[in-house]
C-alpha cells in the first residue's frame, strides 16, 4: 500500500470540451493579431465622441424588433467610430471581453492563471480622453459622463495630455462604495496593450494606475475613484486568499485569468467566472423577485428559422419555435427569450448537453445585451447537481505540485 502522505488528491473528472476550446483559442490568438493600436485609438474617440444619453428607447436595444440594421454586419473599427446612438450601443456591448463559466477545472492552474475575487457592480469600459471620462455598461448604454484623474480624464492643464493620450479599461462599477474596480487595462497613454498577453497588462495595471491620482477620494476633478482589485498567482495560497481574505467590496465570485491570454471580444476560454455560497450572493440564477426558481431558466436568442441559441460564437441551439407560436405572440428574430428546463429533458452526453424540451415563459428584461453561454447554461446545471467546488480547485493544484516532485503512485483500493 502506497503511503498515505503521498497519495495524489482526488481530481474531478473533465465533463466538457472546455480545454480543448481553451487550446484552440490559444492558437488561434498567436496566428491572428488584429491592428489593434489602429483598433484602441478609435474606440476611445467614438466613446468620448457621444454625449451622455437618456434612457435608451427599449425598442432600440439588442434582441428587440428594429435591431435590423447595418450595426449587425462585420465591421470594422473605422466604420464604428462614425455610429451615433442605438448604433454605437449595439457596437460597444460587443467590445469586452466576457469569461466563460468554469465547468471543468485547467490543468496548470498554479502555473498558468491568475485569480482575483471579483467585485460585485455592473461591468462597463472607462475610457478617458479630451479631458472627459464616459463608462459604458454591457449592453453598450452610457453609465457615467464625468471627469476623472485618468490621463485626459478631465479639463485640467495639469492631467491633460496630447489628444492621442487616451486611455482605456475594463472595470467592474461598485455602487455601495461609488467605486471603478479596474480588472484590465487595454490601453495606456495611446499605448494599445490589446496584444499584450494578461501577466504585461496586469504588471502595467498594477505600476501605471498608482502614477496618476485615479485612485485618490472624489474632487472636482475626479468624481470617482478607481482601485486595481488584487491580483494572486493561482498557486495554493493564492487561491486561498482570493477566496477567504477581506477585500473593501462585496465578492461576486472568483475570476480566473490565462497568463498567455490577449484581450479578446467576446466570450473566451481563456478567462473564466467561478462562484459558490461562500464567495457570492448569487450562485444560481434568480427570477425577477430575487427568488432561484423550481426550475433553471435560459435565455436564447431567437434565429430567423425560429431556432433558440447561446450567445458563443459558434451558437449551440436549444429548441426551436414555430412560426405561428411566433406570430401570435409577436416574436421576431433577435429577441432574446426566456426558457425554463425540466431536469428530466436534460442529459449530459460527451461533454455535450442535450435538452429535450423548453418551455417558453416570455421575453427576457430589455436591458440585455446578450443570451447566456453555453457555459454558463452548463455551469448552471451542475450548480444544481454537481457543482465543481473550491476543493476540486485546491485538489488540481496539489496535484500538480505533487506531479512535479513524485512519481505516480497507485491509489489503494
Amino acid at each position: 500500500m502506497a503511503p498515505h502522505d503521498l497519495r495524489r488528491p482526488f481530481k474531478r473528472a473533465a465533463i466538457s470540451d472546455q480545454q480543448r476550446r481553451r487550446d484552440i483559442a490559444l492558437i488561434r490568438q498567436s496566428q491572428h493579431r488584429s491592428d489593434s493600436q489602429n483598433r484602441a485609438r478609435n474606440l476611445a474617440s467614438s466613446v468620448v465622441s457621444l454625449q451622455p444619453e437618456p434612457d435608451p428607447d427599449p425598442e432600440t436595444l439588442p434582441g428587440s424588433e428594429s435591431d435590423k440594421d447595418p450595426i449587425t454586419k462585420e465591421m470594422d473599427v473605422v466604420e464604428a467610430s462614425r455610429l451615433k446612438g442605438s448604433d454605437a450601443r449595439r457596437w460597444f456591448a460587443r467590445q469586452l471581453m466576457l469569461p466563460e463559466w468554469m465547468i471543468d477545472v485547467p490543468p496548470n492552474l498554479d502555473r498558468d492563471w491568475y485569480v482575483f475575487p471579483r467585485p460585485a457592480g455592473q461591468r462597463c469600459f472607462v475610457v478617458s480622453s479630451n479631458g472627459t471620462t464616459v463608462s459604458r455598461l454591457r449592453n453598450g448604454s452610457i453609465l457615467h459622463h464625468f471627469p476623472s484623474s485618468l490621463p485626459c480624464g478631465a479639463r485640467r492643464k495639469d492631467v491633460s495630455g496630447p489628444s492621442h493620450a487616451y486611455c482605456i479599461l475594463d472595470c467592474i462599477f461598485h455602487e455601495p462604495d461609488q467605486t471603478y474596480y479596474v480588472i484590465d487595462m487595454l490601453c495606456w497613454r495611446g499605448y494599445s496593450l490589446y496584444d499584450c498577453n494578461s501577466e504585461f497588462r496586469f504588471f502595467w495595471l498594477n505600476s501605471k494606475l498608482g502614477e496618476t491620482g485615479a485612485g485618490n477620494p472624489p474632487s472636482a476633478y475626479h468624481k470617482y475613484r478607481f482601485t486595481v482589485v488584487p491580483i494572486y498567482d493561482c498557486t495554493g495560497m493564492g487561491l486561498h486568499t482570493a477566496y477567504t481574505a477581506d477585500v473593501p467590496y462585496v465578492k461576486d465570485g472568483l475570476l480566473f485569468y490565462n497568463k498567455h491570454a490577449l484581450y479578446q471580444t467576446g466570450n473566451t476560454p481563456l478567462a473564466l467566472i467561478w462562484k459558490d455560497e461562500h464567495c457570492s450572493q448569487y450562485v444560481i440564477d434568480t427570477d425577477s423577485q430575487g427568488h432561484v426558481p423550481a426550475q433553471q431558466q435560459v435565455v436564447l436568442e431567437l434565429q430567423d428559422d425560429g431556432r433558440v441559441t447561446t450567445s458563443d460564437e459558434l451558437p449551440v441551439v436549444f429548441g426551436c419555435i414555430d412560426g405561428e407560436f411566433q406570430q401570435k405572440s409577436g416574436l421576431r428574430s433577435g429577441n432574446l427569450l426566456r426558457f425554463s428546463i425540466k431536469d428530466e429533458a436534460v442529459r449530459l452526453v460527451d461533454g455535450k448537453l442535450e435538452i429535450g424540451e423548453i418551455q417558453f415563459i416570455g421575453k427576457s428584461n430589455r436591458a440585455r445585451a446578450f443570451a447566456d453561454s453555453y457555459s454558463k447554461v452548463l455551469f448552471q446545471y451542475a450548480a444544481r447537481h454537481a457543482p465543481v467546488r473550491f476543493a476540486d480547485l485546491t485538489a488540481s493544484i496539489q496535484s500538480n505540485f505533487m506531479g512535479d516532485t513524485t512519481t505516480d503512485i497507485e491509489m489503494a483500493s
